[in-house]
């Protein structure tokens, strides 16, 4: 299973807003530059997100975006199913009906499991956690650059 660049490049762009949390908001071109996405892609990305309330966002020549909710608050788990949709790796997972084989299939029950271990961990992760590793990955970055 792949998740596309849609959850990819919309969790990066959440990231970004994480780390910047309470500092005001946020021009989408500086996210984009930062984050190396292109700003039509980035602004696609921003709208479903807007919609949901992830993020909030202000017009304007001062305007920008904004996490609409403590970074706390934003589980992985909403944001790739509201970027990527479900996560299940095959249709029968979450569709049962469509494959005459489903209540005797034993690789049905591997995809199953599967996509309850994914979000597990989507799950039990939020944008806080990203912000907390980011933080000690740039840590450890500026020590080993000393080094």
């Amino acid at each position: 299973m792949k998740l596309s660049t849609r959850a990819t490049y919309g969790t990066r762009a959440l990231l970004d807003l994480a780390l910047r949390w309470g500092e005001g908001l946020v021009p989408l071109k500086d996210i984009a530059q930062r984050q190396q996405i292109s700003l039509p892609y980035l602004e696609h990305l921003i709208t479903p997100l807007i919609v949901a309330g992830i993020v909030s966002s202000t017009r304007g020549a001062r305007g920008g975006v904004c996490l609409g909710r403590p970074p706390q608050e934003v589980g992985l788990s909403e944001v790739i199913q509201l970027l990527e949709g479900s996560i299940a790796p095959t249709e029968c997972v979450t569709n049962p009906k469509i494959c005459p084989r489903s209540d005797l299939c034993a690789t049905r029950d591997i995809w199953s499991g599967l996509k309850k271990a994914i979000n597990g961990v989507l799950e039990s992760t939020t944008l806080q956690d990203l912000v907390e590793r980011q933080k000690r990955k740039e840590q450890l970055a500026e020590v080993m650059y000393y080094i």
